[in-house]
């Protein structure tokens, strides 16, 4: 049995399987599980953390794909086919150089062999909710992306039992949807060129204590709610990577630097930390930001790289010292095969190159 004395994050969003097509035409294709909540949840476990996804999984190749990786970092699975489970979505993210030289990455959600559409993103329904909210209770954190009437019912229980809701919102939902959402959470996170002119967070009635808006390669303003009102939005320039191989994904490992550093203890730590913790706790997240830009994928160093090396490359990042990025010599290029649901049985597969 799970020692109770690691943070606990149970996570609901995006949970997908990231099918990345990288620079070198000789790389084969990588499948590694991705989402925007899939990510942080893979990371915090490889970070220490118990992590619990909440998703609809069935049985099909990409849920099985996504199974197999995640469980290699130690995810739990408990409740990761609420019924009616779903195809898992699937996601193509190619990577080329643009016109300066640099990598520059898109994603696609249709299949580049027949066109049709790669399975969707579906909610978890509001008839798993009453299972889960019991185990609600040991949560730390709760991680959400995408909004649904149950997510925000699961989200509710967590705040009401002491854990810290961390909102990432990649697109606008509905205004009363968001409108929840923001009431919720006690960290809000979104990206400026996605969400631009982005208001609502810091209302008095809203349980925000932490707003952060991510500028990309030019760092990131953040404001909080510590001490007597709304403080100024304070700057905090990127920290310099060794190296650009893939910038996709560092939001995420900012989100997850972040969660560890400043979230284990729940809400009760979270106050604590106060202003000084939450600067400290978005630089070492930062950190690891641009520590993975120096790997394909959203996760590709994870697949490069120990654990211990990880730590003394973050540590070396954090006080300028690192020039260098060492990886193992495989750098977890495992090529896989995983078919498009559309596409005919006999297709070789849904992305590759010959």
């Amino acid at each position: 049995m799970t020692s109770v004395t690691q943070p606990r994050i149970f996570g609901t969003g995006l949970i997908a399987l990231d099918l990345v097509v990288g620079v070198d035409p000789e790389t084969p294709v990588r499948c590694w599980a991705g989402g925007t909540c899939g990510n942080v949840l893979s990371i915090l476990a490889w970070l220490g953390w118990d992590a619990y996804p909440v998703a609809r999984m069935g049985g099909d190749a990409a849920s099985e794909r996504v199974r197999a990786d995640m469980a290699r970092w130690g995810v739990h699975f408990d409740w990761t086919t609420c019924t009616p489970t779903t195809p898992t979505p699937i996601v193509v993210q190619e990577i080329r150089r643009g016109r300066d030289g640099r990598p520059r990455h898109r994603f696609s959600w249709s299949c580049p062999r027949c066109g049709e559409w790669l399975p969707p993103f579906r909610a978890i329904t509001v008839s798993a909710v009453e299972r889960i909210k019991p185990a609600l209770a040991s949560a730390s954190v709760f991680f959400l992306d995408r909004l649904s009437r149950a997510n925000l019912t699961l989200a509710a229980e967590a705040s009401a039992r002491g854990a810290v809701v961390v909102f990432e919102p990649s697109s606008r939902a509905t205004d009363k949807l968001m409108a929840e959402g923001l009431a919720l959470a006690h960290v809000v996170k979104y990206a400026e060129d996605r969400l631009a002119g982005f208001v609502g967070t810091m209302e008095e009635s809203s349980a925000a204590v932490l707003e952060v808006r991510t500028l990309g390669e030019r760092g990131l303003y953040y404001r909080h709610r510590f001490g007597r009102g709304i403080s100024n939005w304070t700057h905090l320039k990127a920290v310099s990577a060794p190296r650009l191989a893939d910038a996709c994904g560092s939001g995420d490992w900012c989100t997850a630097g972040f969660i560890a550093k400043a979230a284990g203890h729940g809400q009760k730590g979270l106050r604590r930390a106060g202003a000084r913790g939450v600067r400290a706790a978005l630089r070492y997240g930062q950190a690891l930001a641009a520590w993975n830009c120096c790997f394909e994928g959203a996760r590709g160093g994870m697949y490069a790289v120990t654990r211990d090396a990880f730590e003394t490359q973050i540590a070396g990042l954090q006080d300028g010292r690192l020039a260098t990025i060492d990886e193992k010599p495989d750098g977890g290029r495992s090529t896989q095969v995983v078919t498009c649901p559309a596409c005919s049985p006999k297709s070789e597969r849904l992305v590759g190159r010959k």
